[in-house]
């Protein structure tokens, strides 16, 4: 058995959770509903007011819980405040026209449009380096995306809407300059959170027998 300070706690912490009239169904349930019920919301419908400070640090509480190999922490978020906004629109324009010189007006416009849509804009960053070579990075990226699903999910169970955002300029080296990405990180995707303004019929979710198969 394995008697280590940090599995100690959590078993203790799993007994304190049963000692509280723990019903697995009830909780299996109300897990089930709030995993299938989420649904990614765009920008465009996301409006004030966002999370509160103390819904944003259960957010950022519930990341740290994401399953983590080697504890390497292989993810970090950066909070984009209204007041630096303007400056991530200016590399979406540039980024575009690095991309496209030939690109219109109207066209540099809307790249700087998505800067400004959701009230809670945050980079989701990668930490993919070499310092811990025995976990390989696509292992790491999984505890990305679980960091990531935990934070969405922890923003649907507080009522918010929330969605992922990427585009064409993620790798450019305005995007990394602005953010300061170090070697060895990459800009994955943003994270949009606000209030939903109109909501959307719920998507059809693939059946289990699409995506399971037996050795």
């Amino acid at each position: 058995m394995d008697t280590s300070p940090r599995n100690t706690a959590a078993r203790t912490a799993v007994m304190d959770v049963r000692s509280r009239d723990y019903q697995p169904e009830v909780e299996s349930e109300f897990a089930e509903t709030l995993i299938t019920s989420r649904q990614n919301t765009s920008p465009r419908r996301l409006v004030e007011p966002g999370p509160s400070v103390s819904e944003l640090a259960r957010i950022l509480r519930a990341a740290a819980a994401a399953p983590d190999h080697g504890l390497l922490r292989p993810w970090r978020f950066v909070i984009v405040p209204k007041a630096r906004r303007a400056d991530l629109a200016e590399v979406f324009a540039l980024a575009l026209i690095d991309r496209d010189p030939g690109a219109t007006l109207d066209q540099i416009e809307a790249a700087r449009d998505k800067a400004h849509r959701a009230p809670m804009l945050m980079l989701v960053v990668a930490r993919l380096g070499v310092d811990e070579a025995r976990i390989p990075p696509l292992e790491r990226m999984v505890s990305v995306g679980c960091a990531v699903q935990n934070m969405l999910l922890m923003a649907h169970s507080l009522g918010l809407g929330s969605g992922l955002t990427s585009g064409q300029a993620m790798p450019s080296a305005r995007m990394r300059g602005l953010f300061q990405l170090t070697e060895g990180e990459e800009a994955v995707c943003f994270l949009n959170m606000g209030t939903v303004a109109k909501r959307k019929l719920g998507r059809a979710h693939p059946g289990v027998q699409d995506f399971l198969s037996t050795l």
